[in-house]
């Protein structure tokens, strides 16, 4: 954004988020002058900088929630919402793969008024598709995901939202079908329930009772993944417990019914907790 003449004999912007200012002659200072602490435009400034941060932020969850559940993205949709900053960050680089062609999986450079995209196939050919709808895919669902994810450090991608480098777990073809809860990551311990739930929400997961949880629709199907974190209001020292699955009337779901997306997104999860344990002096460390 343009800079902001004050009566003062300062200039203000915005500048990567934050409060910037000025002298007239184009010299930025380093600090915010006492006198504008306190300033009424100074402070429209703080709060639309809050603003962006809150909307950029909102921006990249719709759009992890469009690629965990592999939900049809409107290709119309993504041409309105292009034009702004924080929508464009948050989309540009995602692989995609229209719905008139599941094999043409391309990563996203452009989306044009007219609903046109453009994308980079994994020949290395810049295309544009105009599909009606389009999926962000779950990287698990990626075939050659190895090949994908080389090509995409070849093209020196980087993504706002964690799509092609996203940790992964394919369910074991070994495992119980009949069993309700996998125990990989439970037995981590942490000095307070306070803290393992402050982890929890701090990496994006919702606390609801003793869990940590997450939901995700896969398959056409609703399902939250869910590990124990001890009993709330529970000051002392607790530890992960299992990872199981609900429907969406709260029941136990069969390990041998859980989809592909939501068994890699539980087992993220559940690592995602248990990475933060206490580790002993000496201890296991893995």
């Amino acid at each position: 954004m343009g800079w902001l003449a004050l009566d003062e004999g300062y200039e203000i912007s915005l500048v990567e988020g934050k409060v910037a200012v000025r002298r007239p002659e184009g010299r930025q200072l380093k600090a915010l002058p006492k006198a504008l602490r306190d300033h009424p435009e100074v402070d429209r400034l703080r709060r639309l900088a809050e603003w962006l941060e809150r909307h950029e932020a909102a921006c990249a969850a719709q759009v992890d929630t469009w690629m965990v559940s592999s939900l049809p993205v409107p290709t119309e949709l993504l041409a309105r919402v292009w034009p702004d900053g924080a929508w464009q960050a948050a989309l540009r680089d995602l692989a995609v793969v229209p719905d008139d062609d599941p094999d043409e999986v391309g990563f996203l450079r452009d989306a044009t008024p007219g609903g046109e995209l453009k994308v980079v196939n994994l020949d290395g050919e810049t295309v544009r598709l105009s599909p009606r709808t389009v999926t962000l895919p779950h990287p698990v669902l990626l075939p050659d995901l190895d090949d994908v994810r080389e090509f995409a450090a070849e093209l020196d991608i980087t993504q706002r939202v964690e799509q092609i480098h996203r940790p992964t777990w394919a369910k074991p073809a070994d495992l119980e079908p009949a069993a309700t809860e996998v125990r990989d990551y439970a037995g981590g311990v942490f000095p307070t329930r306070f803290g393992l739930a402050a982890r929890a929400t701090g990496l994006g997961y919702r606390v609801s009772g003793g869990y940590a949880t997450c939901k995700v629709r896969d398959s056409g199907r609703a399902v939250e993944a869910a590990v124990w974190i001890g009993e709330p209001y529970w000051d002392d020292e607790t530890a992960t417990g299992a990872l199981n699955w609900h429907d969406e009337d709260g029941r136990a779901v069969r390990l041998g019914e859980v989809g592909p997306v939501a068994w890699s997104e539980g087992m993220r999860m559940a690592a995602a907790l248990y990475a933060g344990r206490r580790i002993e002096e000496g201890g296991d460390e893995a």
